[in-house]
């Protein structure tokens, strides 16, 4: 899935919305609400340099980040508590998720998954790093889960400024009780998926739906809350992340996470796909 944009061009869009006033005419609630979210985010470092038509551009400054906490996860009609542990970036689109659950006997045994994917290859690993070298963990391909993970990536708060942006004029702006409301449709591999996102006062990205076209798709129909926003690196860094998820699917809260660290520095991560991975039919 190719949505990520090049820092100059996600710039320049936010820039070229809010700060034209052509450009303002055209599509002023577009570009005011965007910029307003990327700047509660801490998305953007904004230059005040420059003077008379010559201003120097922005810089959006997320990429890879880093999180954990503790879940209430609901998988096949179970439900257990695990440490869980997210490692994302945008450059290329990659997830890894780490659930760890500590067994309490024997009708609760521990468990230990690790669901990854980057681009157009989703797979599991037995460890982090598994397949890449012979005889160092083992990595399944998983296919099947592909996009139900980069809906993950994409719905994020930070992902959804960015995808929404990347739709351009296809991105619409609306009210709803007095919040804001950006409506627009992924692309890539999750074509035909329609993403509604809604603003708090604060411009914060509060709730967001995801809607597929297709009907055997059903299972992509997403709700995801974010709550209490803050800074929360270890280095603070001014960039707001949430201390709690909910995400709901067809009506049923399958994931209920308390965030404790949040690493948004552009830590170092890598994700490489797995050669049997890439070979896999």
């Amino acid at each position: 899935m190719k949505l990520s944009l090049p820092v100059t061009a996600f710039v320049a869009m936010i820039a070229l919305a809010a700060d034209s006033p052509d450009a303002a005419q055209r599509m002023p609630d577009r570009g005011t609400a965007l910029r307003a979210a990327a700047d509660a985010l801490g998305m953007v470092r904004w230059s005040d340099i420059g003077n008379g038509a010559t201003v120097l551009p922005g810089i959006d400054v997320i990429n890879t980040m880093e999180f954990t906490g503790t879940a209430r996860v609901e998988d096949a009609d179970e439900a257990f508590t695990a440490g869980y542990h997210v490692a994302l970036g945008y450059n290329p689109p990659a997830l890894r998720v780490e659930i760890t659950r500590t067994g309490t006997g024997a009708g609760n045994p521990p468990r230990h998954a690790i669901q990854t994917v980057r681009e157009n290859f989703a797979w599991d690993e037995s460890e982090i790093g598994a397949g890449l070298v012979p005889g160092h963990g083992i990595a399944t391909p998983a296919p099947a889960a592909l996009k139900a993970r980069l809906l993950q990536l994409w719905t994020l708060p930070y992902g959804v400024v960015k995808a929404a942006l990347a739709a351009g004029t296809k991105t619409t702006v609306s009210t709803d009780s007095g919040a804001t409301v950006v409506t627009f449709p992924l692309s890539g591999q999750l074509a035909g998926i329609t993403v509604k996102a809604t603003l708090d006062a604060n411009n914060f990205v509060m709730k967001v739906e995801t809607r597929p076209d297709d009907p055997a798709l059903v299972s992509l129909a997403a709700e995801v809350e974010y709550f209490n926003y803050a800074d929360r690196g270890e280095v603070p860094t001014d960039i707001k992340s949430p201390g709690r998820i909910i995400r709901r699917q067809r009506g049923r809260t399958v994931l209920e996470l308390d965030v404790e660290t949040w690493e948004a520095n552009n830590p170092y991560l890598v994700f490489p796909v797995p050669p049997n991975v890439k070979t896999a039919k």
